[in-house]
């Protein structure tokens, strides 16, 4: 649905804090599925943790909040997506049920479950092999640049 070029397109992201790599669902307004590629290579693992590599949970919940933003700046008319950017607000009921390690494959699964004006709520899970491994409700809010 979406390739890496889209996704760098909408948000302001780069390496190595870009930590979605393609949208496989999109939905506007409702949820939206993104994917990351967890490789050795990400620069994180050097010192988290040496011998032990796991990705930080705090990444984690950054990569729900960049896959909740491709949601809400998709879901604004295109004509007026490139003056928008999307701060996020707050994480609430954060869960990290499993590690998440090199050569896995996140699936980020977000429902929208709040639009007020310009703010956005989300249900975010993130998956590994069909297993949740973090789970958390986010908040953002769509801004001018």
């Amino acid at each position: 649905m979406m390739d890496i070029n889209a996704i760098m397109k909408m948000l302001p992201h780069r390496y190595p804090f870009l930590l979605i790599d393609r949208i496989l669902e999109f939905e506007a307004n409702k949820r939206i599925v993104g994917i990351k590629n967890v490789t050795i290579n990400e620069p994180f693992f050097q010192g988290h943790f040496p011998g032990h590599p796991i990705m930080p949970g705090v990444l984690l919940l950054e990569a729900m909040a960049q896959t909740g933003g491709v949601l809400a700046l998709k879901s604004v008319p295109e004509n007026e997506v490139q003056n928008k950017v999307l701060y996020f607000m707050s994480i609430d009921k954060a869960k990290f049920r499993k590690p998440v390690l090199p050569g896995d494959q996140v699936r980020f699964e977000l429902e929208q479950v709040k639009q007020r004006s310009t703010i956005r709520g989300f249900k975010a899970a993130a998956l590994v092999d069909g297993a949740v491994v973090a789970e958390a409700e986010l908040m953002a809010m769509i801004v001018d640049k």
